[in-house]
């Protein structure tokens, strides 16, 4: 017996027959097969459609009976094939429609479950005593943030001092300071020579002295020449 018979024969497990329906999953089962041996279907029409036109090209015109032949049975599984595909089209929606089924009563038994656990959870749990402890959680935190503050506020001999007296006596040394500075300031003394009236030009005095010096060395140059010449004269 072929898959296809079985399947519209109602063929299934006795748990289900028994259950008056197959579950979810054999639906899905038998629906992936159905497809599975149609796709096997259309891969061998697609054979035989290509096999007849060869056949119907190679009798041609020499022999018009069997290629008309051919053609015909082409065109049968052709027709064939277009309904194989419109069938497939039918088991796939119908297969994604049992899966989104399938999906949303899983979740919404998984949601089921969730609902029961919480409710089973907050059973052992009274409102009044969570109310109570939020309270008690609320004062510590209070009492905890004052002895934090009470811990990082200041020491109390910082707050002694006057802080206008300490600005003024630093006021008062800053101004030592400066006094003291300007009286270690000495002042550069005034030339007591005139400067020169143009760059490069030299005083008068420095000339009158290099004249002189030059004509004392001249005179001794002399002096010498004289002497000689009085030497060899006698």
């Amino acid at each position: 017996m072929s898959k296809i018979s079985k399947f519209f024969k109602g063929g299934g497990s006795a748990a289900s027959k028994g259950r008056g329906g197959p579950s979810p999953q054999e639906a899905l089962a038998r629906l992936r097969e159905t497809e599975e041996l149609l796709s096997k279907k259309q891969e061998y029409l697609e054979t035989r459609i290509e096999r007849e036109l060869a056949a119907a090209r190679q009798h041609g015109t020499r022999n018009k009976r069997a290629a008309l032949q051919a053609l015909k049975r082409k065109k049968r599984y052709e027709k064939q094939l277009s309904q194989i595909d419109g069938t497939l089209s039918t088991i796939e929606f119908q297969r994604e429609a049992l899966e989104n089924s399938h999906t949303n009563t899983e979740v919404l038994k998984n949601m089921g479950y969730a609902a029961q656990a919480m409710k089973k959870v907050h059973e052992n749990m009274d409102l009044n005593k969570i109310d109570d402890l939020m309270q008690d959680i609320t004062e510590q935190q209070d009492v905890a943030q004052e002895i934090s503050d009470a811990i990082s506020s200041r020491a109390a001999f910082v707050d002694d001092f006057d802080e206008d007296e300490l600005m003024a006596e630093l006021e008062e040394l800053e101004q030592e300071e400066l006094n003291k500075g300007m009286r270690d300031v000495r002042l550069p003394s005034v030339p007591s020579t005139s400067l020169p009236s143009r760059p490069g030009k030299l005083p008068a005095c420095h000339f009158t002295l290099s004249h002189a010096v030059t004509s004392t060395r001249k005179r001794a140059e002399d002096e010498d020449e004289m002497k000689k010449l009085a030497a060899w004269a006698s």
